[in-house]
């Protein structure tokens, strides 16, 4: 994220949570301005982006085929937000440097701490679904295996980009609109978006309500953690990559030594 200077009034960041300097673009009109309308525009593009990733379209076929649908995933949702912000677009993308990267493996293993807790917790209560995606994955020869991995990297960007764009819209809406305070609508946005992101599960697990708000928005939570902390979409994804790949890789191990056995 580009440096700008830092009018924030005391109190008005979530103490720890954000970096002392910086703040989250576009929802007060810096580095550029997106009206209420053109926040609609954006957020169609959200939702078209989103069905290009899950609409029964004829891609090519192949194991590489699945790509296109997942680079168009974060892609409409971009190109929309340079449409209304030309120039300024690049303001969720910040550097990665050590700290960034250090970050990003930290959050990761965060959530992969209290999202597993809370899933457990919810299987001893009620009946989860498994990730059908991931179950499978252990029987794929090793090309299909690779172009799995290598097709996660543009989707799970796409599921930052159809969070965090949400998030800055909300942003606006609470503070612009409803005139609700910076601090709150921050805690709303997160809290929003991330139930939002537990709803777009529903298809993968089998349209568990409880299962994809509870554990699925509770991952959400801490994915969006780092995105606060630095307003820099790259930490997010990184950490967001990190997580899935260690259940990838998990599961994939488990399948492994349960066809040793």
């Amino acid at each position: 994220m580009p440096d700008t200077p830092d009018t924030l009034a005391p109190g008005q960041r979530l103490n720890r949570l954000e970096d002392p300097v910086g703040d989250f673009p576009f929802y007060n009109g810096a580095p550029a301005p997106i009206s209420g309308r053109q926040w609609l525009f954006v957020m169609a593009a959200v939702v078209l982006g989103f069905l290009m990733l899950i609409l029964p379209i004829p891609w090519p076929g192949g194991v590489w085929g699945s790509m296109i649908p997942a680079l168009l995933f974060p892609a409409i949702p971009l190109l929309a937000l340079a449409r209304v912000a030309p120039g300024h677009w690049t303001a969720i993308f910040g550097k990665v440097g050590g700290r960034e990267i250090r970050l990003m493996f930290g959050f990761a293993l965060l959530n992969l701490v209290v999202s597993m807790s809370v899933g457990t917790i919810l299987n001893a209560l009620t009946q989860v679904t498994s990730n059908a995606a991931i179950q499978q994955l252990g029987v794929k020869d090793t090309t299909a295996q690779v172009a799995f991995y290598v097709k996660t990297l543009p989707q799970l960007f796409g599921e930052e980009v159809v969070t965090l764009l949400p998030f800055l819209a909300l942003m606006y809406l609470l503070t612009q609109r409803f005139r609700v305070g910076r601090r709150a609508a921050i805690l709303g946005a997160w809290v929003i978006s991330a139930a939002a992101f537990g709803l777009i599960h529903l298809p993968t697990y089998d349209w568990n309500l409880v299962q994809c708000l509870v554990v699925i928005g509770t991952a959400r939570l801490m994915l969006t953690l780092p995105w606060i902390l630095t307003k820099n979409i790259w930490v997010s994804t990184g950490a967001h990559i990190i997580n899935d790949w260690s259940l990838f890789t998990f599961s994939l191990l488990g399948a492994a030594l349960v066809g040793k056995a």
